[in-house]
Formats: C-alpha cells, sequence, structure tokens
C-alpha cells in the first residue's frame, strides 16, 4: 500500500461542532444587605487570620511552609457561599486556610494546625498546607503542584457515581496550570462528564514568574477547549463577579453538561510563601492594586451603597479580630502531639 493510499484509508476526523451548546455568560449577583455582610465577614476574617499567621510564623511558632491568602479573599468566599456544605466537595493546592475559613471551618481547630498542635484539624501532622476534614468535605491542603486536579477529578467521580447531587470545586494555580495530569484530567472529566468546576486562581506570578512568562497562552480560561470544557474569566477581586460567575457554573454542571474551567483573575499582596521577598514586581504594583481592586474595599463600597454604616463595619472588624486573637491563644496554649501519636494514621484503621 502507497503512503498516499494508506493515508486516503485513514478515517477523517468528525466535523468540528461549532453549534454546541455553551454556559451562558454570567451576570453579577445580586446579593441581599445581610449576604453582603456576611461576605464582608468572612472576607475580613480570613484578611485578619492570615495577617496572624503571617506573625506567628515571624514568631516561631509556625513551622516548615506557609503559604497566606492575602488579596485573594473574594475567590474563595464567592465560589464557596455558593456550594452546599457537606454535599459539595473542596479540593485545593497548599494556599488553603482562605478556603477552609470560607466553609465554615472553625478558626481555631485551623490556627491549631497551623502550630502543629493537637487540637488542630489533622491533629497537627498537616500544618498549613495539608489540613483535611471529611466532616466538611475539605479534601485538602495539598502540597504537590496540581495533583489536586486529578484527586478533584476522583471526587467528581465519586459524585457522579454515588448519584449524590454534589459537585466538587477544585481549586489550582496559574503555576499549576502547566503541569500535565491537569490535562489527563480534563480529558476524562468530559469523557465522563464529570460534576466537577476546575478554578484557577491565577494570582499572576506563581512561585515568582509571571504568568505571561511562563504562559504560551497565558488567557487560562481557553486551557480547556481542546478538551470541549467551556471556559470563563472572571474578576477575582469583586465577591459578586465570582459569586455570579459561580452560579453559572453550578448551573451548567448540575445539568449534567460535564466540567467547566472558572479563570478567576487575582492577585496576592505577600511573596508566594512566608519566605519569598517577592522581588520579582515593585512595591508600586502592589501598592497600585491595593489601591484600586481590592476585595474588601470592594465590597465595603457595596455595603455603603446599601446603606450600612461604618460605625456598623468598625463593629464587624472588631468582632473578627477578636476571634482571630482567641484562635492564636487557643493554638498557643494547646498541647502538641504526644511522641506516640508519632505511629498513628500512618494506615487506615491499622497502627
Amino acid at each position: 500500500m502507497t503512503n498516499k493510499t494508506a493515508r486516503s484509508a485513514r478515517k477523517a476526523p468528525p466535523p468540528a461542532d461549532h453549534n454546541r451548546k455553551r454556559p451562558e455568560a454570567p451576570v453579577a449577583y445580586d446579593p441581599t444587605v445581610e449576604e453582603l455582610r456576611e461576605f464582608y465577614r468572612q472576607m475580613v476574617l480570613i484578611r485578619r487570620f492570615e495577617e496572624k499567621a503571617g506573625q506567628l510564623y515571624g514568631l516561631g511558632l509556625i513551622g516548615g511552609f506557609c503559604h497566606l491568602y492575602i488579596g485573594q479573599e473574594a475567590v474563595a468566599v464567592g465560589i464557596q457561599s455558593a456550594l452546599e456544605p457537606g454535599k459539595d466537595s473542596v479540593i485545593t493546592g497548599y494556599r488553603d486556610h482562605g478556603h477552609m475559613l470560607a466553609y465554615g471551618i472553625d478558626p481555631n481547630v485551623i490556627m491549631a494546625e497551623l502550630t502543629g498542635r493537637e487540637a488542630g484539624i489533622s491533629r497537627g501532622k498537616g500544618g498549613s498546607m495539608h489540613m483535611f476534614s471529611v466532616e466538611h468535605k475539605f479534601y485538602g491542603g495539598h502540597g504537590i503542584v496540581g495533583a489536586q486536579v486529578s484527586l478533584g477529578a476522583g471526587l467528581g467521580f465519586a459524585h457522579k457515581y454515588n448519584n449524590d447531587g454534589g459537585v466538587c470545586v477544585a481549586y489550582f494555580g496559574d503555576g499549576a496550570a502547566n503541569q500535565g495530569q491537569v490535562y489527563e484530567s480534563f480529558n476524562m472529566a468530559e469523557l465522563w462528564k464529570l460534576p466537577i468546576i476546575f478554578v484557577i486562581e491565577n494570582n499572576q506570578y506563581a512561585m515568582g514568574t509571571s504568568v505571561n512568562r511562563s504562559s504560551a497562552e497565558d488567557q487560562l480560561y481557553r486551557r480547556g477547549e481542546s478538551f470541549r470544557i467551556p471556559g470563563i474569566q472572571v474578576n477575582g477581586m469583586d465577591v459578586l463577579a465570582v459569586r455570579g460567575a459561580t452560579e453559572e457554573a453550578l448551573k451548567w454542571v448540575k445539568a449534567g453538561n460535564g466540567p467547566i474551567l472558572l479563570e478567576m483573575k487575582t492577585y496576592r499582596y505577600r511573596g508566594h510563601s512566608m519566605s519569598d521577598p517577592a522581588k520579582y514586581r515593585s512595591r508600586e504594583e502592589v501598592q497600585s492594586m491595593r489601591d484600586k481592586s481590592d476585595p474588601i474595599e470592594g465590597v465595603k463600597q457595596y455595603l455603603a451603597q446599601a446603606g450600612v454604616s461604618e460605625d456598623e463595619l468598625k463593629k464587624i472588624d472588631q468582632d473578627i479580630r477578636k476571634i482571630v486573637s482567641d484562635a492564636a491563644d487557643f493554638a498557643e496554649t494547646s498541647p502538641e502531639p504526644e511522641l506516640r501519636d508519632l505511629y498513628t494514621d500512618v494506615l487506615v484503621e491499622q497502627y
């Protein structure tokens, strides 16, 4: 058989389906005043908690790595406010404190985990990067870049297999978006029409290289197109834009259409971790983002338009500062795990 004959014998690829169904363009969420207050409260809680975590790290009370969520609060709060706790599952990378707080997990046990105490949510064994709560369907906290995406696809498969109506939200960053296992997961998720929302928290710099220097396609919401996964780019500094996009994503997934990809354009104010001096960007750039796009200041403006007074917001902030201070006191006064606990939780139900 000649090469020409062999080529003609190959099956022609099917024509591209340019008319296939797409999700609707999202609109900003229209909250009640009480919902706005709760968004504000949660975002301030994350901000103050992370500031305190940074202080404790500086004092040597938190060991290992510590990645703060300051600046990205609108993403976790906007998304997880739309989920059903105990039904929908969440998985993320090692920048995980904010996601746990947004899912309603007790600040005391999170701070105790950060400081390696037995009262911590992972009994002091996970630290900052590896927190976990089956009770809350929060599945980590993962240190391997991009690993949570494949595990998230597994969680999505479990939701579909068990027919429990749940959806998995798998968060990862712009750096992890270049990992190979991400695209293997995309392929399986679309083939099996899994109920999963892939969320890229694009904070612009991965570890220390800007996304347009490290990614040939820096419009990351397009990354699922070759797998027929639709993508939406969202202002991740606006909690109402995030919530609105999440509502549309949930509608898409729950209708049986398979996965969807949300790119959250956000920004972290601190370095990649507490050990990162962040010399790859200027102070002026960071300050400009704080001045023009801070997510907490944005929701404060929404509250002011709704008639909420500055005094009321100050009261919320005072209450949050006490919650965080109490969490730090709880962590510092809780005992460390006993030596014998080194041998527990190694194998499932076998010690």
